[in-house]
């Protein structure tokens, strides 16, 4: 893989593709971690005396109504303040205005182009890796880094098409979520996988892909009651992927040995806080509860799963985390591999913002949801394929 210390970058033109996708309410910004991810390519960019033009995506732009709630202006501000420099803000993904600041600008400047899926209002340009917007953003600058992890999954113009057309690298952030991420391709045993979250389509090819490495894959939150109710329990109301029974099923009959399964459930009558919740043996569910989140028992008999694990990777919370009562799960067994420093990989997305507390001790904690989870599933992600 070429990095960007492996490409002549001083005194160029650099484009950087950033993942600035961070949650803003009411112009503020809530939680800067993949700004800051970002600090460490930008300024090895400033000490190769470059011009830096920055790209990134903000949520999704499918109507008109959607520019103003994913305008990219508060991370200008916020770059500015880490960065202790002017990061310049242009309002525009084409054009005069952002030509003209890119001719006038002087070495160590730094521009921000406007939300790259603002292109998405006319034809999804953006997304649909559009060849001519791809040529466009890749003449502005000498060379391209893609540091975005969380949109690697995806061909979009503002990675696949500017690194057609230009000399690339990736950044330190996708070097640092590769060398991680590549440890599962042949990893140290015990490796132990946690998986949670809602539904099992979800990780479908995560289980496919990894059920042979893995010496064994512990199954939680909701996709934890299709496989339950696959092995014949009664799972009264809780959340059931019913397309994926039968997989389950299969799962568990060729892989009986490797899947972990919760033996006690928090169950309610209401999805909610509001109820008061009981612990029940997932033998005892009543037609008219459901689980919202592991058991004290689980957690133990987890625990002991991934005691002596040599790493363990782990993709979505083990309860419904929104819920302060139902989090329990998942933050009991997060401090326990923290505090028996347990090496351990969070893939991206909702485990990752639950770990907010632990992340700083955890081994890896990637940016990337969906790019991670492929990645797991053993795709190809044409973002960084494209520099390869």
């Amino acid at each position: 893989m070429k990095t960007i210390k492996d490409i002549d970058i001083k005194n160029k033109k650099v484009i950087i593709r950033c993942d600035f996708n961070v949650p803003i309410k009411d112009g503020k910004i809530i939680d800067d971690t993949r700004i800051i991810s970002s600090l460490q390519t930008i300024k090895y960019c400033l000490d190769q005396n470059t011009k830096i033009i920055l790209l990134s995506h903000l949520g999704r732009v499918k109507e008109e109504a959607d520019l103003a709630k994913n305008d990219l202006a508060p991370v200008a501000v916020r770059l500015s303040e880490l960065l202790n420099c002017e990061v310049k803000f242009i309002p525009k993904t084409r054009g005069q205005e952002l030509e003209t600041a890119i001719e006038n600008m002087n070495f160590k400047d730094i521009i921000l182009i406007q939300n790259t899926r603002y292109e998405d209002l006319d034809g999804k340009k953006e997304s649909s890796n559009d060849e001519e917007l791809g040529k466009y953003w890749a003449s502005l600058g000498d060379v391209f880094i893609n540091d975005a992890f969380g949109t690697a999954h995806r061909a979009h113009a503002s990675n696949v098409g500017i690194a057609s057309n230009l000399p690339s690298a990736v950044g330190f952030l996708i070097e640092k979520e590769l060398t991680a991420l590549s440890s599962l391709n042949d990893p140290e045993h015990p490796f132990i996988v946690i998986l949670g979250g809602a539904k099992v389509s979800d990780k479908i090819g995560v289980i496919k892909n990894l059920v042979n490495k893995a010496d064994k894959i512990i199954i939680g939150g909701g996709m934890a009651f299709t496989f339950l109710k696959a092995k014949g329990y009664e799972t009264g109301t809780s959340l059931i992927d019913e397309e994926n029974i039968e997989f389950c099923k299969k799962v568990l009959k060729n892989y009986s040995n490797k899947i972990i399964l919760p033996v006690d459930v928090a169950v309610t009558t209401e999805f909610t806080e509001k109820e008061e919740y009981k612990v029940k043996d997932i033998n005892n569910i009543e037609k008219n509860e459901m689980g919202l989140d592991i058991g004290p028992k689980t957690i133990t008999y987890f625990a002991e799963q991934i005691k002596n694990a040599k790493i363990v990777v782990w993709n979505g919370p083990l309860g419904v985390y929104e819920f302060n009562k139902y989090k329990v799960g998942t933050d009991k067994l997060l401090e326990y591999i923290v505090n028996n420093n347990i090496k351990t990989i969070l893939g991206g997305g909702d485990i990752v913002a639950a770990a907010v507390n632990y992340k700083d001790k955890i081994y890896h904690a990637s940016t990337g949801g969906g790019a991670t989870l492929e990645y797991l599933e053993g795709k190809t992600l044409p973002g960084i394929a494209v520099i390869k």
